[in-house]
């Protein structure tokens, strides 16, 4: 259900669940095998599930039957976007063959229209409650103390509360749909389209040279130098990890 920023709500257009299965609840997943369809569901949407999606799929309550349980020496593609490595391994443990497919399958399909962007905005100090260069300054005195010479902030919402900013990606909440990069020094980075911060950077929070491309970030890694950098696995996919390993030592941490 959820889409490469692992949010509470999934926006309409990114919501390859629906999209396949036909199943609008707030939680699921599909696996589509050559000759049968599982949606796994948990128990508020028993019901649900069966009425609209029971022709094609078996619905499965994942409390009862995790895949792991069912399926057996299969190769399984998954999106390495939409996935983290402790999502991944609790679902299917060691027992399938998983191979990364870096072109998402339902995308192939699925005509999307083309969305509106809309632009992020900042709090005043007195409705965040604190300046976000205090909040940045207090992060570089945690990687300092582990010696890491960057974090990933890779929650949206926690990019949010840092930089004091809002957005209007996501249906019924305010979460603006972007990463953060910051180093134990003076870097900083805001990994988001370019159209979004322009008010953002007209404020001279952040500078244009800060704003990174979604696309160039494999890109910024590389140019980055030091040796050890902060993740955090309940929302880093297993893309940006990889290519944040490529380079660095991971220190594994809730996001500080």
């Amino acid at each position: 259900k959820n889409d490469e920023f692992f949010g509470e709500y999934t926006p309409k257009h990114n919501d390859r669940l629906n999209y396949i299965s036909n199943f609008s609840g707030s939680f699921g997943f599909a696996l589509i095998l050559k000759n049968k369809n599982y949606l796994f569901v948990d128990g508020r949407y028993t019901i649900q599930a069966q009425l609209q999606s029971g022709k094609l799929f078996k619905i499965i309550e994942i409390h009862k039957f995790l895949p792991h349980k069912i399926l057996k020496n299969l190769t399984l593609g998954f999106d390495p976007h939409l996935h983290t490595k402790r999502q991944l391994f609790g679902y299917f443990g060691k027992s399938l063959d998983l191979k990364q497919i870096n072109n998402n399958l339902i995308d192939e399909i699925y005509k999307k229209k083309n969305i509106k962007t809309k632009k992020f905005f900042s709090l005043k100090n007195s409705v965040a409650g604190e300046n976000y260069k205090n909040k940045i300054n207090r992060i570089r005195k945690i990687l300092k103390s582990n010696k890491a010479d960057y974090v990933f902030i890779s929650a949206p919402e926690n990019v949010a509360w840092t930089l004091n900013i809002r957005g209007s990606d996501n249906p019924n909440s305010p979460i603006p749909n972007c990463r953060l990069i910051i180093g134990k020094t003076n870097e900083i980075f805001l990994i988001t389209e370019k159209q979004k911060i322009s008010k953002i950077i007209k404020e001279g929070k952040l500078s244009i040279k800060q704003i990174i491309n979604p696309k160039k970030f494999k890109d910024l890694i590389e140019k980055l130098k030091g040796k050890k950098f902060i993740i955090d696995h309940l929302s880093c996919s297993i893309l940006n990890e990889k290519i944040i390993q490529s380079k660095f030592k991971i220190i594994n941490k809730h996001d500080p």
